[in-house]
């Protein structure tokens, strides 16, 4: 993988397709985004496809703003990536594993030339989302084990 992806993997105990269900909700967005900074869905559909868009409330460094995402790889039950204006993708590759599925969220910006990559680095966004996809994979697993405990019940 590039050094300029930025990845971290989980394994969730929940079938891919309960974990996608949630991943392809953008109402979800807000319930399970580790960084702190998706306030909430501002429009979109019910469920993404692949050139599906969405738009979501942020909050970074203590400044709210908008952004609109376009879904631009779906592979359903396997892998879902959207980006937004500036180019760099959120992508989630979902491999099923005994007992579950294990579930690798990436940050990637190696589409940028040089300038924008060294401002993206200095800005410290790589580590800033190393620790934001760490705390979503920890909220995805929570969301997709409580919905399987809560369906099996």
């Amino acid at each position: 993988m590039s050094e300029r992806v930025v990845s971290e993997s989980i394994d969730i105990a929940a079938p891919p397709e309960a974990v996608f269900a949630i991943l392809a909700d953008p109402r979800q967005q807000s319930r399970i985004d580790g960084s702190g900074s998706v306030r909430g869905l501002l429009q979109g559909p019910d469920r993404l496809s692949k050139g599906a868009r969405f738009g979501v409330d942020m909050k970074l460094f203590g400044l709210p703003y908008r952004i609109r995402n376009t879904v631009v790889e779906f592979e359903e039950g396997v892998r879902i990536a959207w980006r937004h204006f500036g180019g760099h993708r959120w992508r989630y590759v979902l491999d099923p594993v005994p007992g579950g599925t294990r579930v690798t969220e990436s940050f990637d910006y190696s589409m940028y030339p040089l300038p924008q990559r060294l401002l993206i680095e200095l800005a410290g966004f790589p580590a800033r989302n190393r620790a934001g996809i760490a705390g979503t994979l920890a909220n995805l697993k929570e969301a997709a084990e409580t919905a399987g405990r809560t369906t099996a019940s």
